[in-house]
Formats: structure tokens, C-alpha cells, sequence
């Protein structure tokens, strides 16, 4: 049985808008306990995305603003670079709006991709979760890495279940779930 994303995400993605302000985003990380939002348009297709790593910026750079001798830590300015980050991470550190501060385009998955390759996606692109959106563009859910640790947890019955239902009408297949592991087995195989 192929799961999907949308068996997994959720559908209450945090979202705002690109005028909102810094703090604003901030509040909204901090009061929906995430690490990223959705940056949307008017017609909820999303714009970009701004993580809890592009507010940082701002406490990262305070101290540029105090003194014209700082410099990132090489392992970050190393890890950008490795990332194909671009730009100057100064101009986020001095954002004051989601536009300013936002990754764009955003890193995204369909709601009917497997989540084999949700977690593929996230590995690749080094992100703990990616924006589902529909077929518009348009803000569907989220999926976290959290998320696609759930298909490890189906009790066996439900898998055994699933499995039985997508054996497409074949007869004789002995479907066996132990410990979250199935096991499709054909006894009459063996006599044939």
C-alpha cells in the first residue's frame, strides 16, 4: 500500500502574508510551534517560505551592527555556500517583512506524492519540512520529518488490512504483519 503525503500532513499549515512584519512571523512560529511558515498571497498560493533560521539571522548579525569586525563562523558560511544559498545574509538580518525574509520559491510537495519521496525531497534540499500544495499552487498542509515517522507506527492489523485491500482480487496471497513488517507469501506456489 503506497502512502501518501496527505495521509501524513497536516492540513493546518501556518501561513502570512508577505507585508507582515518580522515579529509577526515570529509570534506565529512561536504560538503554532513550528519551525517554518507558508508566505501566501491573497489567493493562498504560496510565495516562499520563512524558517526560524531566517529570523535568526537578525540575532545573528546583531552583533555587525555594533561593530564592522564580525564575521559568520566559517562552518556557516561554508554551510550556505554548500546550501547554494544566495545572496547576502545581511539583507535578512535587516528584513523587516515575510517578503524579506522568505526563501523563494518555496521547497514543495504535492498532497498524492509517496512519502518516500516527501523524505527524499527534505534530505536533498537539507529542510525538516516541506509546503504541500495543490495542483494551483495553493497552500494544502504541511509535512514535517515528524509526520513521516507515522508510517512506522501503524499497528499491524491496519497494515494488514491495507495490504489485504490493495491485493488487487488476487487469490491465495497470505498476507502476515509482524511487528510493523509485512510479509506476502503464495503457499500454492511451491505445489505448482
Amino acid at each position: 500500500m503506497r502512502i501518501t503525503v496527505k495521509d501524513v500532513m497536516d492540513p493546518r499549515a501556518a501561513s502570512v502574508h508577505a507585508d507582515t512584519s518580522f515579529k509577526d512571523v515570529a509570534e506565529v512560529l512561536v504560538a503554532r510551534e513550528t519551525g517554518a511558515v507558508a508566505v501566501v498571497d491573497d489567493e493562498r498560493r504560496v510565495m516562499g517560505v520563512v524558517s526560524e533560521a531566517d529570523l535568526m539571522r537578525k540575532e545573528e548579525f546583531r552583533e555587525q551592527y555594533h561593530g564592522e569586525s564580525y564575521r559568520p563562523p566559517l562552518r556557516t558560511r561554508l554551510r550556505r555556500r554548500v546550501a547554494g544559498q544566495p545572496g547576502d545574509p545581511r539583507e535578512k538580518a535587516a528584513a523587516g517583512t515575510a517578503a524579506a525574509l522568505m526563501t523563494a520559491p518555496a521547497v514543495t510537495v504535492p498532497p498524492h506524492a509517496s512519502t518516500v519521496a516527501a523524505a527524499r525531497i527534505m534530505d536533498e534540499a537539507g529542510i525538516r519540512q516541506l509546503v504541500v500544495v495543490d495542483g494551483e499552487g495553493r497552500l494544502a498542509g504541511v509535512v514535517t520529518r515528524r509526520d513521516l515517522l507515522k508510517v512506522f507506527l501503524r499497528d499491524d492489523e491496519g497494515a494488514e488490512a491495507g495490504r489485504r485491500d490493495s491485493r488487487d482480487g488476487r487469490d491465495g496471497v497470505v498476507v502476515e504483519v509482524r511487528n510493523g513488517i509485512v510479509t506476502l507469501s503464495d503457499p500454492g506456489a511451491l505445489t505448482r
